[in-house]
């Protein structure tokens, strides 16, 4: 369980640290301003909900030490030791193999046209794929937009 009289103290701790009222540190998590000044209060315990959208908001909060006083505030400098020392990730699934073996520029004019074979491999191994062929013959690619199943994203732009 947490005490709550020392999560107030913890919470007080990040409102300074941000310099923020209580009533902006509500908007900027997404709560209601009354569920701040309640908890502030003591007449309401945090939720779940409540401490999962402050870690969303700032993470510099560590989960243990708004919980438990463990740990360290903000523990952006702890961080930052770890990931220098964590092994890089390895890539093992296979790479799509396309005509052009060499190298090309994304944007030049001379491109071949290695679409045709591909299409056909691609939804064999890509189910929710969805290929669209564009029929104009002037049109220019303005940008390509690759989405990973880890949420990012990178963008390749003509400019």
């Amino acid at each position: 369980m947490v005490n709550t009289e020392d999560f107030i103290k913890r919470l007080e701790i990040i409102l300074d640290y941000y310099s923020l009222n209580a009533s902006s540190f509500a908007d900027k998590i997404g709560v209601q301003r009354s569920s701040i000044s309640h908890l502030l209060s003591g007449r309401n315990k945090p939720s779940l909900d409540f401490v999962l959208k402050i870690m969303d908001v700032f993470p510099e909060v560590d989960l243990y030490w708004i919980l438990n006083g463990k740990g360290t505030f903000p523990k952006a400098e702890l961080e930052n030791d770890k990931i220098k020392l964590a092994p890089t990730p390895t890539i093992t699934t296979p790479i799509i193999e396309t005509i052009n073996e060499k190298q090309t520029d994304l944007f030049s004019q001379n491109i071949t046209n290695p679409k045709i074979k591909m299409e056909e491999n691609l939804p064999n191994q890509f189910s929710n794929l969805k290929i669209t062929s564009i029929n104009k013959t002037d049109s220019e690619i303005e940008r390509i937009v690759i989405f990973f199943t880890n949420g990012t994203f990178k963008t390749y732009s003509s400019e």
